[in-house]
């Protein structure tokens, strides 16, 4: 009983032997090959090589050498088995039971079947793509996206013409069996028998694996199909959820930078990787997978997401970090203007520019903030609970504990969380188990309830007494003067009632504010509060007395800005975002001004109040 030899090769390509020995001794890039003093034997000048290319390692010293099993072999003085063991752990691949080789080596004789297929199509498509008659649609295409020629040959793109049965015709002239062409998910088969091909009319992206090999294929429609892109399905060559697509040719700058871009399509890998970014690889288009997270943590601990910047991007994105997360990898995320993808946007603006908004990208933390709190207003005790609930997940993620401390004090200076005791309880169940996540909203809306202020509840009792000065006042107000308000929902009310010109009286504004706990509380005593106006009160000192409680709400409107901003300028300044701190310090200067100028309205407002 043995390891299958299938899996031993596939591990074996798998495994990044520059990874593996790194963590044993420190590798140097020299040309082409990683060096370093050997493990095996005392040296001061370095003449342990390892080749990353070759998956061999040598030194010229003690004239040791062979693949990463006899590496770790040698180091960890253990026989080939317990090497397996030991590399898979490292790359993150589960070990397969030991049953009859025989059984998988027909495995991986269908491997290599489907791959010397696939290099068969491919090399057809390429043909078709570069002189095929058909191929003009394709060629026009990637003009059209300012793709090369030498760019389209370094990644080898194709054409699949518009043929039910072109490609079949071609492998079976090649040598191959329908039931191989079947097997190798290169045509689709047909209820009733028989087969056509998968990609027709369509620009065809290979997928390599790490070595370069083909395993499956991606197809861009050049007509009007419904599905845009169509992918290989899964065969014995190919996993949908283990590959990332251009590795193969971006792993060593990815090793050099130390960081990875990740992207989702085809083209927004090709063309950055066309103008000089060669530290990026693809996810497929598909939802990252922990598989492929495991293989890009191989060559690299630090990853720039770079999704489009709509809603499923953005979605995708969030998905994504906590995955990257669980693997102790360090996320930062890159949103580009006007949600461009890096295609769109290096065709547009250039490289450079992309080059320098990716080194501004921010700490996953704070895009996760920013998302959480997108619509919301936290002066909105539900909302600031509902963000502070999406936000806490991807802090409770990260595994080193001082980077967990540090992202979730900035999450709660930004989430407006300043209550010691509250913080210190959200702490806790930040490190308690899943099943306290969902407290932590109840806790924040239990502590964060906010009671309507003297001045909302005078201007309250005087529009709802005063039928004259509701006609004069209401068309002042603003929604922003009273929609982050806690008595929002009466102001609402009130407001269309006057529109729709109906009766003021209880059980519409009841109707009008049902579901609303302050408003339920609070409009019985507001009714009460207020005898009915004098004969010969005077409408204008009413007026000037609704119009001073105005003021002291947009002055409280004001302040709540104004420290936002506070936050926000820091945030700014700790990203290194200088013309952010600018704009922001300029609005922040112009409300000073402006709270300055309410100031003695409010402090009358306060004192007529009392």
């Amino acid at each position: 009983m043995l390891y299958p030899q299938t899996f031993i090769d596939d591990l074996k390509r798998q495994a990044d032997i520059v990874r593996v020995i790194q963590d044993y001794v420190q590798l140097k890039k020299k040309g082409a090959n990683w060096m370093a003093c050997c493990p095996f034997h005392k040296e001061k000048t370095p003449s342990f090589s390892v080749s990353p290319t070759k998956e061999i390692f040598y030194c010229f010293g003690c004239h040791k050498g062979g693949s990463v099993f006899n590496f770790v072999m040698e180091i960890e003085r253990v026989a080939f088995p317990e090497a397996i063991k030991i590399v898979a752990d490292k790359v993150g691949v589960p070990l397969p039971k030991l049953v009859d080789d025989g059984r998988f080596e027909a495995k991986r004789q269908e491997i290599d079947e489907v791959i010397q297929l696939n290099n068969w199509a491919l090399e057809w498509w390429e043909q078709q793509l570069e002189s095929g008659a058909e191929g003009r649609l394709a060629r026009e295409y990637l003009l059209r996206r300012e793709i090369t020629e030498e760019t389209r040959k370094t990644f080898r793109l194709g054409y699949g013409p518009d043929s039910w049965d072109a490609l079949s015709l071609h492998l079976r002239q090649k040598g191959a069996s329908q039931t191989q062409i079947e097997r190798s998910g290169l045509v689709v088969k047909k209820d009733d028998g028989g087969s056509y091909d998968r990609f027709r009319c369509r620009l065809i992206f290979p997928v390599m694996d790490i070595q370069g090999k083909p395993i499956a294929f991606g197809g861009r429609t050049l007509k009007d199909d419904d599905a845009k892109y169509i992918n290989s399905p899964e065969t014995a060559a190919y996993v949908k959820g283990k590959n990332l697509f251009g590795l193969n040719l971006t792993r060593d700058e990815i090793r050099r930078q130390e960081f990875v871009i990740l992207v989702e399509g085809f083209l927004d890998l090709i063309v950055p990787y066309q103008h000089g970014v060669r530290n990026v690889v693809a996810s497929l288009g598909t939802a990252l997978t922990p598989e492929q997270v495991k293989l890009l943590g191989r060559f690299a601990r630090k990853v720039v997401l770079n999704y489009d910047g709509d809603r499923a991007g953005v979605q995708a994105a969030k998905k994504s970090i906590e995955i990257l997360l669980a693997e102790d990898l360090e996320v930062k995320v890159l949103v580009l203007p006007e949600n461009a993808d890096p295609d769109e946007f290096i065709r547009k603006f250039g490289v450079a520019e992309y080059q320098q908004r990716r080194a501004k990208a921010q700490p996953h933390i704070q895009f996760v903030i920013d998302q959480a709190v997108g619509d919301r207003s936290l002066h909105r005790p539900a909302e600031k609970a509902e963000a502070v609930e999406e936000v806490l997940p991807y802090i409770r993620a990260v595994r080193n504990r001082i980077q967990k401390r540090e992202y979730f004090d900035m999450a709660m200076d930004a989430l407006r969380i300043g209550d010691v005791a509250l913080r210190r309880e959200l702490w806790q169940t930040l490190r308690s188990g899943d099943a306290e996540s969902s407290r932590a909203g109840q806790k924040v809306l239990k502590r964060s309830g906010v009671k309507p202020t003297v001045a909302e509840q005078r201007l309250l009792e005087l529009l709802l007494t005063h039928e004259d000065l509701r006609r004069m006042f209401l068309p002042r107000l603003e929604l922003e003067d009273f929609a982050d308000l806690p008595t929002a929902a009466i102001f609402r009310a009130l407001l269309e009632i006057e529109k729709e010109g109906a009766p003021l009286d209880f059980e519409v504004l009841n109707q009008k504010t049902e579901g609303d706990n302050i408003a339920a509380e609070l409009l019985p005593m507001l009714l009460m509060g207020e005898a009915e106006p004098a004969e010969d009160a005077k409408v204008d000192d009413t007026l000037i007395t609704a119009e001073r409680c105005l003021d002291a709400l947009r002055l409280v409107r004001i302040n709540h800005r104004i420290r936002e901003l506070g936050v926000e300028i820091a945030t700014a300044e700790r990203l290194g975002d200088e013309a952010q701190v600018a704009r922001l310090s300029s609005e922040y200067s112009g409300l000073d001004r402006l709270r300055k100028s309410f100031e003695p309205q409010s402090q009358i407002a306060q004192a007529e109040n009392r």
